[in-house]
């Protein structure tokens, strides 16, 4: 026997009241997230101050506003008048930001001057706009600026290095190739400052920075970091086969290739030193997945070590002691050491090398 259709109704309203408030709570979050994302967008990439405190003001009572009527769920007429409001507001941010556009026209800061070019001829590689600095201080150094000549043939070892900048749980990744023949170049993908601009990460998310590829003496690019900065420095030694080493290298080549015939713009999440090395692994190993270690690059050493992609017969930990360079780093400086040979001593070797 069926119960009455009064009691049906009765059974059924919770039913409704709970599918209602989950309803309200999802587009209530979806328009709180739209709310902050553009806030902080307009915080970031309005150009004058004059500009930025309204908009940004207007937009959060918007904002806050649609959020409180659409938890309510009352009053309807305003709360469709607010929706379409907020939805009209949002379009016109989307154009907007898709109107804003990286450049290779600013006034860069000395060491993101250039943009790396490479001529591939065969084995045969020069590269030109390679960065030697000397660094004798973060703001007090002699730019150079060198072209290069590489046989790919003679490419013998890369090495992962992390330089551990804001804590253990974010690092500057960069890659260093050895060859035979005892040269080394760094690849490392950094923002391109401006003169007077400095990193941030919140607004590495809101097209603040463009991108840039710089290739790097050792000297220049690790040294600077261990003993200029006081950044924390570790050396891994990357398994590689010599068919994927080359694979690496001229990835890397390509992806400057591509920055300098379009810029683009730097990304906190997607597009960083990070990723990039994720992203030319992945060309060699289609079956990587991603990972939360790709955004808290501290720990990206112990993603490589987990694909086996370090040198084996050693703990995790093991590799990090002994690929602390900082005290190596020192005391190649003060007694006039080779810099890449001194900062190696004691660190496991991958058995790609020679």
């Amino acid at each position: 026997m069926k119960p009455p259709a009064t009691e049906q109704l009765a059974q059924q309203q919770p039913t409704r009241r709970g599918l209602s408030l989950a309803l309200r709570s999802t587009a209530a979050l979806v328009v709180l997230l739209l709310t902050l994302w553009g806030a902080c967008a307009l915080w970031f990439r309005l150009p004058e101050a004059l500009w930025r405190i309204p908009c940004v003001t207007a937009w959060v009572i918007l904002g806050a506003a649609c959020v409180y009527q659409v938890a309510r769920g009352q009053q309807r007429h305003w709360r469709r008048r607010l929706g379409q409001a907020f939805a009209v507001c949002c379009v016109a941010l989307l154009v907007w930001w898709h109107s804003i556009t990286p450049s290779h026209e600013r006034l860069w800061a000395d060491d993101v001057a250039h943009l790396l070019q490479a001529e591939i001829d065969g084995d045969r590689v020069t590269l030109h706009q390679v960065r030697n600095f000397e660094w004798r201080s973060e703001t007090d150094y002699t730019p150079r600026w060198e072209s290069r000549s590489y046989d790919l043939r003679r490419l013998q070892s890369a090495d992962l290095v992390l330089s551990y900048w804001m804590g253990p749980h974010i690092a500057h990744t960069l890659v260093s190739f050895g060859f035979d023949d005892g040269q080394r170049i760094v690849f490392s993908l950094e923002i391109r400052k401006e003169r007077g601009e400095a990193f941030s990460a919140v607004r590495g998310f809101f097209r603040q920075y463009e991108q840039i590829l710089v290739a790097a003496d050792e000297r220049d690019i690790i040294q600077t970091r261990s003993n200029a900065r006081g950044e924390q420095v570790y050396l891994y030694s990357l398994n590689l086969p010599p068919a994927q080493l080359r694979a690496v290298f001229l990835g890397y080549l390509e992806a400057a290739q591509a920055l300098h015939d379009a810029p683009d713009f730097y990304n906190t999440l997607t597009s960083n030193c990070t990723t990039i090395v994720f992203e030319l692994a992945r060309q060699i190993a289609p079956t990587l997945r991603p990972d939360y270690r790709l955004l808290l690059s501290g720990h990206f050493a112990h993603y490589a070590y987990d694909q086996g992609a370090l040198v084996p017969d050693y703990s995790f930990a093991d590799l990090q002691s002994l690929g602390h360079i900082n005290a190596r780093a020192l005391r190649s400086a003060e007694l006039g050491e080779d810099f890449s040979h001194a900062i190696r001593q004691e660190m496991p070797q991958a058995a790609n090398r020679d």
